[in-house]
């Protein structure tokens, strides 16, 4: 007897550009001073809920956002400890994510990056490819 099976690949569309940033700054204090230094205009949304234990209490992430009106980018800064642990637990060294949705070119995405490591209070601010994060789908929202 001949069995037909059928396989469905399901990728997940990772639309957007992400960079991990290093600081020991609070979320609120970060976000000030992106906004003073790249002329953001980052806001505080309400938390960020993901559940990263199925089943259990939903972790609680910051989160604040910022529409550039005039290319419709949206941007987000997301931090990577919650309430009850990590919203990418392989990247513990990462405090924020700075999430670019929508369209940005190599050029300012680079510009951006070289401006964020220019903050003196920001250890580090790197580019990360979202398809390479185990835990990825904790960045979808």
């Amino acid at each position: 007897m001949i069995l037909n099976r059928k396989f469905l690949k399901f990728e997940i569309d990772l639309d957007f550009v992400l960079i991990a940033v290093t600081t020991s700054l609070k979320d609120y204090r970060i976000c000030y001073l992106i906004n003073k230094f790249l002329n953001y205009n980052f806001v505080k949304m309400p938390d960020l809920q993901v559940e990263i234990h199925p089943g259990e209490t939903p972790v609680q992430f910051s989160m604040y956002h910022y529409n550039s009106g005039e290319n419709g980018t949206d941007s987000y800064f997301i931090a990577n400890k919650g309430t009850e642990g990590y919203l990418v637990p392989e990247m513990r060294r990462a405090d924020y994510f700075f999430m670019i949705r929508n369209y940005i070119d190599e050029n300012e995405l680079d510009s951006l990056i070289s401006l964020l490591n220019k903050i003196p209070e920001v250890v580090a601010a790197v580019k990360i490819d979202p398809k390479k994060i185990k835990s990825r789908e904790n960045l979808l929202f």
